[in-house]
């Protein structure tokens, strides 16, 4: 077994004698990239840097409210032209589910732009993806859904359409309106989650977002317990953002930044695509990184549901906005870009290096650039340099960059991670860690060919950008952990749960790694304000986000801990297996390194394998939320728990 990356786990006791926590190199892969499967793209094929990127803060791509200021959004199916070109290069177009108004939808959905205060922004969302029986992806119905949950084991999608939920992420929204995997809907309210139940006037696709919260880039996606990674990878996503009196997003806003169409939003994603152009999501026999996930693990064809849900997914052409490996004409100047990473698991390490004008490979590059980010997912700060920006799967990232000096030249926005789960080093992957003849190296490119408009100023000044306070300090102290056990076929199932004795919502005292539907454990008080203390019992990096909050990141140590092997209650009834920590003792400190961009108002955390990350955080809404890892199939396989605010809470 390759133990080096999980050496700061000891040996539990108990029955644990010989066992290394379930995450070792030696049980999951490190590597998932793989050969093509038959009837597949090959994603060196297709074009690089020819089609134009759609900017998502175009004032042509935004919605628009109705004589009633509310908005109406729908889901719906759509043809998407991405830019992919079939083996005998014709452009063909793609089947989404996308959002959008009036029956024309898109991937990613149009954009929303509210203004921050003590007002509200009203969303209809409608679910109409009426008489469409089948996912455009596989869809694992042997995991907890939508459609498993008690007495609703005779819904199908066959014969109830698909189940959706929008989620802000972001948003600082009343519980009912969070977008909670349990309160869902199918097409037209037919069939609507438990959670309604609990609700005064019951279900409503009436959608009440409260503004009251920080100039910065949210974003909107699905959210239906389950399927979120496959209604996400279908296409159902786009951009919420958030302007005060200071970043205005007009040429004249008060810190000099760069506004439109010189800030640019850019949904960075990764997809595999079949040879037709249509959508591919591996879930089946012989499909890539099944033989990682199952037959590898000496699990058994007959014993697996097929299709089966599998432990992450990286697919190997990169789109942006929708688009693959697209391009924009730019002037030479300061540019303001707005990076979401809405991939399913990919971690992105970002450069940007300089080329000539017609490359499209980054055999010969320049040295990558320097740029300042300037705010992180939840508001502005003072700006730090750098040349290179990790961006965690659900992150959002504010970055202001000079082209000034490169007329004529083209920059390739890069990737130098890898093609498999993130453990937090990147620069040199393994080459097991690549996809072979990988083109996931590159994400799109800016081609500086625009002359420069000496009408509009170009004054870009770092140090005029607010500072931060951070959040007030506290006493209160949570202990959480990050587990992977496995489910009751043997297939890895990453878990959250505690890392110390908790007494739950029905009184019973527990520890270790919990599944989402056993009793709840996070109960914070309203209006408390808690220092999160986050093991990672992992080998690999988890992006954590908790809804309804934004939350200031404190420190990092490194741990130890003996490892109990546990049963974990699955939500059918069976038993899968899962750890808990023991003896737990804090090592050095740990610094994630200039690479990370954390001194901001984040609602996303890197928890980095082998160390306690610390975050602090005020819970000022009561009800029902959840905490998860952004990593979407992580979530959709139990690694999500309820996050319940209550006004008498244990702290």
């Amino acid at each position: 077994m390759d133990l080096s990356r999980r050496s700061f786990l000891r040996l539990g006791g108990m029955a644990t004698a010989g066992l290394y926590v379930a995450t070792t190199t030696g049980w999951i892969p490190k590597a998932l990239a793989q050969p093509l499967a038959g009837g597949l793209s090959d994603p060196a094929l297709q074009p690089k840097f020819v089609n134009p990127v759609p900017n998502a803060l175009d004032p042509g791509f935004r919605y628009t409210p109705g004589a009633d200021g509310e908005y109406t959004v729908g889901v719906g199916t759509a043809i998407q032209h991405t830019g992919f070109r079939n083996p005998g290069g014709r452009p063909v177009p793609t089947t989404v589910f996308g959002y959008g108004q009036d029956g024309v939808h898109t991937w990613p959905g149009k954009t929303f732009e509210v203004t921050s205060g003590p007002t509200q922004t009203v969303v209809n969302w409608e679910n109409n993806l009426f008489g469409v029986r089948h996912h455009l992806v596989p869809v694992d119905t042997s995991l907890h859904w939508a459609y498993s949950l008690p007495g609703y084991e005779q819904r199908s999608i066959e014969t109830d359409g698909i189940p959706i939920v929008v989620h802000l992420h972001g948003g600082h929204t009343d519980f009912q309106f969070d977008g909670n995997p349990e309160f869902f809907w199918s097409p037209g309210g037919a069939v609507v989650g438990p959670q309604w139940a609990d609700v005064p006037g019951g279900f409503t696709t009436r959608f009440v977002y409260d503004n009251d919260v920080p100039a910065g880039n949210l974003w909107y996606h699905d959210h239906a317990l389950g399927i979120t990674r496959l209604n996400v990878y279908a296409g159902m996503a786009g951009f919420w953002f958030v302007r005060d009196d200071v970043d205005t997003g007009t040429p004249d806003n008060p810190l000099g930044l760069p506004a439109f169409p010189y800030e640019h939003a850019l949904a960075i994603q990764d997809r595999m695509f079949r040879k037709g152009g249509e959508l591919f999501y591996p879930a089946l026999p012989n499909d890539p990184a099944w033989a990682d996930f199952i037959t590898g693990q000496g699990l058994s064809n007959g014993a697996v549901p097929k299709p089966s849900a599998l432990a992450e997914f990286f697919g190997d052409h990169m789109v942006v906005n929708g688009v693959l490996w697209p391009k924009a004409h730019v002037e030479p100047r300061h540019h303001r870009l707005r990076l979401l990473n809405g991939c399913d698991s990919r971690f992105l390490v970002v450069q940007f290096r300089p080329v000539e004008l017609e490359a499209t490979d980054l055999e010969d590059p320049g040295a990558p650039l320097d740029f300042h980010v300037i705010g992180s997912d939840q508001g502005l700060v003072t700006p730090a340099r750098t040349n290179t920006l990790v961006i965690e799967p659900g992150g959002r990232y504010d970055v202001v960059i000079d082209l000034g000096d490169l007329w004529g030249r083209r920059v390739i926005m890069a990737n130098i991670g890898g093609d498999a789960p993130f453990g937090g080093e990147f620069g040199d992957p393994d080459s097991d860690d690549l996809f072979p003849d990988r083109q996931t190296d590159r994400i799109m490119a800016f081609d500086v060919v625009v002359p420069f408009d000496p009408g509009v100023p170009d004054t870009f000044d770092p140090d005029a950008l607010p500072t931060w306070a951070g959040v007030p300090a506290t006493e209160l102290v949570r202990k959480v952990a990050l587990f992977e056990g496995t489910d009751e076929y043997g297939r890895l199932q990453p878990l959250l749960g505690t890392a110390e004795p908790v007494v739950d919502a029905v009184g019973d005292e527990v520890q270790g790694a919990i599944a989402w539907h056993s009793p709840t454990t996070e109960r914070p008080a309203l209006d408390s304000t808690e220092i999160w203390e986050i093991h990672n019992a992992t080998g690999d990096a988890h992006p954590i986000h908790l809804h309804l909050v934004n939350f200031e990141i404190l420190d990092r140590r490194e741990f130890e801990a003996d490892v109990v092997e546990q049963p974990v209650l699955q939500h059918n009834g069976t038993f899968g297996t899962g750890y808990r920590l023991e003896h737990i003792e804090l090592g050095d400190p740990a610094e994630a390194g200039s690479a990370y961009f954390e001194r901001a108002p984040k609602d996303m955390v890197t928890a980095l394998p082998g160390q306690v990350t610390r975050i602090r955080v005020t819970f000022d809404k009561p009800g029902r939320y959840v905490w998860h890892c952004h990593i979407l199939s992580h979530e959709d396989h139990e690694m999500m728990r309820v996050l319940q605010v209550e006004p008498h809470a244990e702290a």
